[in-house]
């Protein structure tokens, strides 16, 4: 396997955990996943968006760096695979969809500091689900704080992340997830698992399960 550090990420409900815990398995991978629980701002920023959307990032800035940072530290372990359920960029594209312009300028200024300070990862893979499915896992999931999440939100981040992915030559495994059943069905992480080492080219890989 041509890849030390991937990456798994897309929107909200779209199993970036799972994957990222299925191929942690598979590899033997040392895991990163994100805690977003622990943020105290995420619960009241689905109540009240425009008053804690600028605390909300910059608690999730400062866990993502101070989580990715050990990457950093520990690079002789990157002789083995390390596979994150999040790319660091995520603070930066939430954050465009959160804040009003004036704050997100000050918000973009911090983070292009501490962005130069992480590891990039080797491959991103990026599952898009449409977002009636998206709807369909956070249902499921049952987080309390999630279950009012309107489309148009979730719309709002799909477009951003595609914009993202579209303007940046970073290596990219585009996955059309809507019908993936990764517990359930072992034929789509196989897929995913072949395409990663036998059959990417070029920076950007789709893949329809």
């Amino acid at each position: 396997m041509n890849f030390n550090f991937i990456t798994i990420e897309g929107n909200i409900g779209a199993g970036k955990t799972t994957l990222s815990q299925l191929l942690a398995e598979h590899y033997n991978a040392r895991l990163v996943l994100e805690s977003f629980e622990e943020n105290p701002f995420l619960s009241k920023f689905y109540e009240d968006p425009k008053q804690f959307a600028f605390p909300l990032e910059l608690f999730f800035m400062a866990e993502r760096f101070k989580q990715l940072k050990e990457l950093i530290k520990q690079q002789e372990l990157f002789k083995e695979i390390t596979i994150s359920d999040y790319l660091f960029t995520k603070c930066l594209l939430f954050a465009k969809v959160n804040l009003p312009p004036d704050e997100f300028r000050l918000y973009q200024q911090l983070f292009e500091i501490i962005h130069q300070q992480i590891i990039q990862p080797d491959l991103l893979i990026y599952l898009h689900s449409p977002v009636k499915r998206l709807q369909e896992n956070i249902r499921k999931r049952n987080r309390p704080f999630e279950q009012s999440i309107p489309n148009d939100y979730l719309f709002s981040i799909q477009e951003t992340y595609t914009h993202y992915i579209k303007q940046h030559h970073i290596k990219t495994l585009f996955i059309d997830a809507g019908n993936a059943d990764f517990l359930g069905n072992p034929a789509h992480l196989n897929t995913i698992i072949e395409t990663i080492e036998h059959n990417f080219d070029g920076n950007q890989h789709f893949l329809l399960l």
